[in-house]
């Protein structure tokens, strides 16, 4: 007979407060850039801005240019790790969280088996770090000269392949702030000017689930495998249990949880949150009702492409986009709030549009409804 959780329940505001609190949501925090993108354990970073975004809405004080300044300082960087998405972590994160993940990077090369036929990867790896540390190369380049020496391969695959072996970074001015460029590519350890860390499996993998309680818990095995992108956490979670307090959410699910990290009271209120699209709020936990109520689930997205999202009351309630002259809300519900929850989210994008574009003029409008996604 399967043993049934124990701990107390926690539900969905409770879950909803101690991930904001976490997630530096709840009230701005004075930390540094560079400190925000550890304890966060990297920012997702799919397209360029959306980074900026998510520490203005996190951080008191914030300007784009300290992370700009971050990135060309090569102090952060642009990396392929969780989900097999990009990332912009801090330089040590970048040589640390890469071998972490590097078994799900080898799992994707399976899709390309077939136009691999014939290739030898260790030798391909090889070639590859030489290519590209004698000079930063885009997706292209590195296709076309990894294709003079496989010429029978399909070139896509060669290049997804060097991708997928090595810890290849953007560099700048890919990702700066109002200066980015085209992709272009070189190793972690070229660019920061130092080995990656070498920390045994077991050591590397209690950490990083100790580090994402921290930004994300309390949360289930499960949710830090979506969030990783892994699977077979269980081991890391039974061996760290002695060191980790226990909870239950609604539904039964096991959840782990830090003795000391902050489990705030349900009803503290929340004050709205504008959030890129793609943010790791929403991304990263299997079950995401602490944060998704049922009845929007799968509105922030359109196809694959994702909305960037309104938090209000903690909860996703809206989508928003810049055009040229406006800040464009469109709300998934009536607010229940009334006038004065209006006037917090104005106050609120008004707050972003200073830190992100000042100088700029826009309008807010509220616009239609989204309507349902179906996803």
């Amino acid at each position: 007979m399967t043993k049934q959780p124990s701990g107390p329940v926690l539900g969905s505001r409770a879950l909803n407060r101690a991930t904001l609190d976490r997630q530096l949501l709840l009230r701005r925090s004075p930390r540094s850039a560079k400190d925000a993108v550890a304890h966060l354990v990297g920012l997702q970073a799919q397209n360029v801005k959306p980074p900026y975004y998510a520490l203005a809405a996190r951080l008191d004080g914030f300007t784009p240019e300290r992370l700009s300044e971050l990135m060309a300082d090569r102090e952060v960087v642009r990396i392929v790790t969780l989900r097999s998405t990009i990332h912009t972590h801090t330089a040590a994160d970048a040589l640390t969280l890469r071998p972490l993940v590097q078994p799900a990077r080898t799992r994707e090369l399976t899709a390309f088996r077939t136009g691999l036929a014939g290739v030898d990867l260790d030798r391909l790896a090889a070639l590859a770090r030489d290519l590209v540390e004698a000079e930063p190369r885009t997706m292209a380049g590195l296709r076309e000269a990894l294709r003079a020496e496989w010429p029978d391969a399909d070139p896509q695959a060669l290049a997804i392949a060097a991708r997928c072996t090595l810890p290849l970074v953007q560099v700048t001015p890919r990702g700066l702030w109002g200066r980015s460029g085209q992709v272009a590519l070189t190793t972690a350890e070229h660019w920061l000017g130092r080995p990656a860390e070498q920390v045994s499996t077991p050591d590397a993998t209690d950490t990083a689930v100790l580090r994402y309680l921290a930004a994300f818990g309390p949360a289930s095995v499960k949710d830090m495998q979506t969030w990783a992108g892994l699977t077979r956490l269980r081991t890391a979670f039974e061996r760290l249990r002695p060191r980790l307090l226990t909870f239950r959410d609604e539904s039964g699910a096991e959840l782990f949880d830090l003795p000391d990290a902050p489990r705030p009271d349900p009803e503290l209120p929340a004050p709205p949150r504008f959030l890129p699209e793609f943010d790791n709020l929403l991304l990263s936990h299997a079950d995401r009702t602490r944060v998704v109520p049922p009845e929007h689930r799968g509105r922030a997205w359109q196809g694959n492409q994702a909305y960037r999202t309104l938090l209000v009351d903690g909860f996703l309630a809206g989508v928003w986009k810049l055009t040229e002259d406006a800040l464009v809300i469109e709300t998934l519900g009536p607010l229940s709030g009334g006038a004065a929850e209006r006037a917090a989210i104005i106050e609120e994008g008004e707050r972003m549009l200073a830190v992100l574009h000042p100088g700029m003029s826009y309008d807010i409008r509220f616009g239609t409804v989204v309507p349902q996604a179906g996803r």
